[in-house]
């Protein structure tokens, strides 16, 4: 069966690395390209809070890719941010930030925004989406055991909801699993449809 945007005769590019974007968007159904070309410096203006960092970066990946798109070409960039106490953690640097980060967020409930960012080469959306996560108190032999076993050095905030940290350590979640994954894919679905 012909998936519901084969007819619209589009191309759609996902830019951006991330694995569990990538698996999201092909268990949606849609076929696609992945470009990765353009190395898109994440830098935001400091007065920036929670949803408006992950919108203006998905933005900035948007028009960082924008003049390489074709006619037929719908583009999809998002960036996902991990938020406690209106603090942003990004991506660990070593094992010793992952460590801070995972202890910060043991025993605690914190915010995950997702940008997402479609459009071609005329007309252009961009949304978020926002999921509170509930951490249970996690002892140091946890997280340490995670962060050796996992390596979550790619994943904002640490860690990976999908991973072993999100079976025994995640009591619950207020809003989309998948946007904590990195890809709020009922929202992206019905943008998507707007073309």
């Amino acid at each position: 069966m012909k998936h519901i945007l084969d007819y619209k005769n589009y191309t759609i590019i996902l830019a951006s690395q991330s694995p569990r974007r990538q698996q999201l968007l092909h268990d949606m159904g849609f076929s696609f390209e992945i470009r990765t070309s353009i190395d898109v410096e994440e830098v935001f203006p400091q007065e920036l809070k929670n949803e408006g960092i992950a919108i203006y970066l998905s933005e900035l990946k948007f028009n960082a890719y924008k003049p390489e798109l074709k006619d037929n070409d719908l583009l999809i960039t998002a960036d996902t941010i991990v938020c406690i106490n209106n603090k942003m953690l990004g991506k660990p640097k070593d094992k010793k930030h992952a460590m801070e980060m995972l202890t910060q967020l043991s025993g605690n409930s914190h915010f995950v925004y997702t940008g997402i960012s479609v459009g071609n080469k005329t007309k252009q959306i961009t949304s978020f989406d926002v999921s509170e996560v509930f951490f249970k108190h996690l002892t140091i032999e946890e997280i340490e055991w995670y962060i050796d076993t996992y390596k979550p050095y790619d994943k904002a905030g640490s860690y990976g909801v999908q991973e072993w940290i999100g079976y025994v350590g995640i009591e619950k979640i207020i809003g989309s699993f998948y946007n904590v994954m990195g890809l709020p894919t009922q929202k992206l679905f019905d943008i998507i449809m707007q073309f």
